[in-house]
């Protein structure tokens, strides 16, 4: 009677290996850069309930003017978001300036539109920015 083994040979285990070394070494290189992504969208959704508040804010204001806050410049739109302030603890900070201002705060007039850019400054990685516009509104 004949014992007959069964297995990988050693050149299919190699193989094996070399196959995971090659789809590891492409895919790695896309799983470290999702911190990227991560932050620029999160620019992009903060930068829009930016927007969409200022917004609402305009209509609820402008049909009954003690509903609502005062948006007079870029930075006072933060006031139109719940609990009127940008997110904390995202691992890095928001700053808002008007985009077409060298000192980042321009008075927003009355019925008025600005354009404003909002920064995120992560703590590890670069600088992320979106704009948004706002309605100015007393």
């Amino acid at each position: 009677m004949q014992n007959r083994q069964t297995g990988f040979t050693l050149i299919e285990l190699i193989m094996v290996i070399v196959i995971l070394g090659v789809l590891a070494a492409v895919a790695i290189p896309k799983f470290t850069n999702l911190s990227a992504d991560a932050n620029a969208a999160a620019v992009q959704s903060v930068a829009g309930a930016l927007a969409a508040g200022a917004a609402t804010n305009y209509a609820v204001r402008s049909a009954k003017p003690t509903n609502g806050v005062a948006v007079t410049s870029c930075a006072t739109a933060v006031n139109t978001l719940q609990g009127s302030a940008l997110p904390t603890g995202a691992g890095g900070t928001y700053a808002i300036s008007d985009a077409s201002s060298a000192t980042g705060a321009t008075a927003v007039a009355a019925n008025a539109t600005s354009s404003c850019t909002l920064t995120f400054t992560p703590t590890s990685g670069s600088a992320v920015t979106a704009t948004f516009t706002v309605t100015g509104i007393a």
